[in-house]
């Protein structure tokens, strides 16, 4: 008989070497992934949930399901950001000095969409594009009824309705509102911000941008 038919074949002995190896704990995984940079994933997530976050306050009163996924997928990645730093700093300081640039990218890009949307540059700069669109649909205002505009875009808002009243215009925006219907309003004078306004219903304002302001009803 053979040498080669009488002992064991590599790929068996290579079997049996997986099937006895100490498999790695949960702890030690979570040690090999903290020790590893923020990479291909991570980083790029955060920004497409930074750019959903401003997305949502670019819209009158915010946008419901953009604001859900935003805020679900922050808070994840933040718990994901914390826990493994916590590590790194526990077992793998070096490994965040050499890469302290990819390891300060998700907060600086956090910061940087808080700073934004704390400005309310997402939802002016929308308007402002948006202006000279919207205000060619005052024509159609009517004092009687609201008018249907079904969806018609102006500008980068998809619309519902156009209404006018004690000569302020509002346009109600759809998917506009967190909880109640929202839009925005046109007025050629001061709107008291924050209270209810004589003749213009259960409306509440707040000024964004020139003579534009956002409406929400209450």
């Amino acid at each position: 008989m053979s040498a080669v038919g009488s002992g064991p074949t590599p790929d068996g002995s290579v079997a049996k070497l997986i099937e006895i190896a100490e498999k790695p704990t949960l702890g030690r995984r979570l040690i090999s992934w903290a020790s590893r940079p923020p990479g291909r994933l991570y980083i790029p997530a955060c920004a497409v949930v930074g750019a959903v976050l401003l997305f949502e306050d670019s819209v009158p009163s915010g946008h419901l399901p953009t604001f859900v996924a935003g805020l679900a997928g922050g808070l994840l990645l933040a718990g994901m950001g914390a826990l493994r730093l916590g590590i790194a700093l526990a077992v793998a300081r070096p490994m965040i000095r050499h890469y302290w640039l990819r390891w300060i990218s998700a907060p600086l890009i956090a910061a940087l969409a808080i700073g934004v949307s704390a400005a309310d540059v997402p939802l002016s700069a929308r308007v402002q594009a948006s202006a000279q669109d919207l205000l060619a649909l005052s024509e159609r205002a009517d004092e009687s009824s609201a008018i249907p505009l079904n969806g018609e875009r102006a500008g980068l808002y998809s619309l519902r309705s156009l209404s006018v009243a004690e000569g302020v215009l509002h346009y109600e925006v759809e998917g506009a509102g967190l909880v109640g219907r929202a839009g925005l309003a046109h007025s050629d004078g001061d709107l008291p911000e924050g209270v209810f306004v004589n003749g213009q219903g259960t409306r509440i304002y707040e000024h964004v941008t020139d003579d534009w302001y956002v409406w929400v009803e209450h």
